[in-house]
């Protein structure tokens, strides 16, 4: 065999291997999913009563050409078991759902420049437990990042929107103009720990509706991360006994799509 033969045979072997690698590398990095994932938590407790609590979020962003496209899916239920002994001896099971809460949202941004776009959202909510049990809205609204470093980003989201809500105090079902803020905030402790908080507005002429969520998240590797989260709400405008403001600690599992 020639040399000739002999330094083309590794090359055309080696080739393939080095196309299919530089092809796989291509592929993640023009991934239009970039930005998914979802979080589970859960909790059981038995004993004289039984309590369950779960909750559970999806993220999906999808990016083609100047357009991103997101959606935001959240549940939440609580539910307990309690024996209870009457006088006679006899044993009743009664069931309670304490937590019932599910939430959808979906958008589109159509970008302007570098974290300048116009957005368009739609959000809609189901509570059993709030004076508002079903909320809807639809915002208008113009992004920009108004602070950005290497460990720390502020994004911010404002426009007009329109909202209707169905009332479980006088069982009524209005619609009106609102204004709508949303704001992003995310900070890196280290290089695999981040603070997260996202700040949501919806002001009315009936009832101003706020919701922060606050979370810790530490990567495992790269797709698995443990995150603690700190969520307040809050309505304005409630029933005489309701809170105005309700809270929810998690700890959830964190799987990142890529």
């Amino acid at each position: 065999m020639s040399l000739r033969v002999s330094l083309l045979v590794p090359l055309l072997l080696c080739a393939p291997l080095a196309y299919a690698q530089d092809a796989s590398e291509l592929a993640a990095m023009s991934s239009p999913w970039s930005g998914s994932g979802g979080e589970l938590g859960f909790a059981s407790a038995r004993g004289n009563s039984s309590t369950e609590s779960f909750n559970g979020r999806l993220r999906l962003r999808y990016t083609d050409g100047d357009w991103v496209h997101s959606m935001d899916l959240f549940g939440l239920r609580s539910s307990s078991k309690v024996i209870e002994t009457s006088d006679d001896g006899t044993t009743t099971r009664r069931n309670n759902t304490t937590a019932n809460r599910y939430t959808g949202s979906a958008g589109s941004a159509l970008q302007l420049g570098e974290h300048r776009q116009l957005t368009a959202t739609v959000r809609t909510e189901r509570d059993d437990f709030a004076t508002y049990d079903r909320q809807s809205s639809f915002g208008l609204g113009y992004g920009t990042r108004l602070w950005n470093t290497e460990r720390f980003s502020f994004d911010a989201q404002i426009g007009p929107g329109v909202r209707r809500t169905h009332s479980t105090e006088d069982d009524r079902t209005r619609t009106g103009l609102i204004g709508r803020g949303l704001f992003d905030l995310k900070y890196s402790l280290t290089d695999n720990t981040d603070l997260i908080n996202t700040l949501l507005v919806e002001s009315g002429s009936y009832n101003t509706f706020g919701q922060n969520d606050f979370g810790v998240s530490v990567s495992m590797n790269e797709h698995l991360a443990l995150k603690a989260g700190w969520q307040a709400r809050y309505n304005s405008d409630v029933a005489v006994d309701k809170r105005k403001t309700d809270t929810l600690t998690t700890m959830n599992v964190v799987y990142k799509f890529k």
